[in-house]
């Protein structure tokens, strides 16, 4: 019993002797000085998100409030659905063939008229500089902004469109069909159009020059939007090649709108 007790102490007093790198005790030293550098690039991320998610929430915040932008784009949509029954006449043949289009444009319009105040409020308060001199990237800080305006003032809108197609002679699969495009091509009006509202940021009287700078970049998505709604409705093409072409435009402005809106940012307020 004695000599199995010496012979395991000189055994682990072997082990103890070898070098740092020498068998597993190497290993697991080599992987506790790694785990440290490890921990530090996970908690900076954990800090880029929580600062993301945050910024994201007071977006909302604000935009929910009365004034914030929300209420009235949802409120100038309903009044343009509402009017053109009017303009229209009581032929309810041609109502239904162009309600997909006037809903479209509505949102197109709805979502145009609180743009301006994407990044101007920030401006206006100073806490645009703070968001360009932060450790966060400036292009997840813009893409996060949109988030939340798509949130706040793109969400509802696709939430009051099943209401609002009865007033054009819609059944409720034209409904839905309608409100899956706005779901897919809302947010590509957002993040084009922030980069419209990134560039007239700085300028003088830049509300007035958004429009001029959106809409061009919004024509695509208001005719392939409005393609395959009436697609799903009256036929005879095809839904699924417009809505594809509508996705992959929302997918193209998610990459390329955060970036040119930091680097227009960055531009105009050096």
């Amino acid at each position: 019993m004695s000599f199995a007790l010496r012979r395991c102490a000189r055994t682990s007093a072997a082990y103890r002797s070898l070098p740092p790198c020498a068998g597993g005790l190497g290993r697991e030293r080599s992987r506790l000085a790694v785990r440290p550098r490890l921990t530090k690039h996970s908690r900076a991320a954990v800090l880029d998100m929580t600062a993301l998610a945050a910024l994201t929430r007071r977006d909302i915040k604000i935009a929910l409030r009365v004034g914030g932008g929300s209420l009235i784009g949802v409120l100038f949509f309903l009044t343009v659905v509402v009017l053109m029954p009017f303009a229209v006449g009581p032929d309810l043949a041609l109502l239904t063939r162009l309600g997909p289009a006037i809903l479209w444009l509505g949102a197109l319009l709805a979502s145009l008229l609180t743009l301006d105040r994407l990044f101007m409020a920030d401006h206006e308060d100073g806490s645009l500089d703070l968001i360009v001199m932060g450790r966060t990237s400036l292009e997840l800080a813009c893409a996060a902004k949109a988030l939340a305006h798509w949130l706040a003032a793109g969400l509802p809108l696709i939430i009051a469109t099943p209401l609002l197609g009865l007033l054009l002679n819609l059944d409720a699969q034209s409904t839905a069909a309608v409100a899956l495009t706005l779901l897919a091509g809302t947010p590509a009006l957002t993040f084009t159009g922030m980069i419209g509202s990134a560039l007239a940021v700085t300028l003088h009287r830049g509300g007035l020059l958004l429009a001029v700078l959106v809409l061009p970049l919004s024509i695509p998505v208001l005719i392939f939007g409005v393609a395959a709604s009436q697609a799903a409705i009256t036929g005879p093409l095809s839904f699924g090649t417009p809505f594809s072409i509508l996705c992959a435009l929302s997918l193209v402005s998610f990459v390329v709108g955060p970036f040119a809106a930091a680097a227009s940012l960055r531009h105009g307020l050096d």
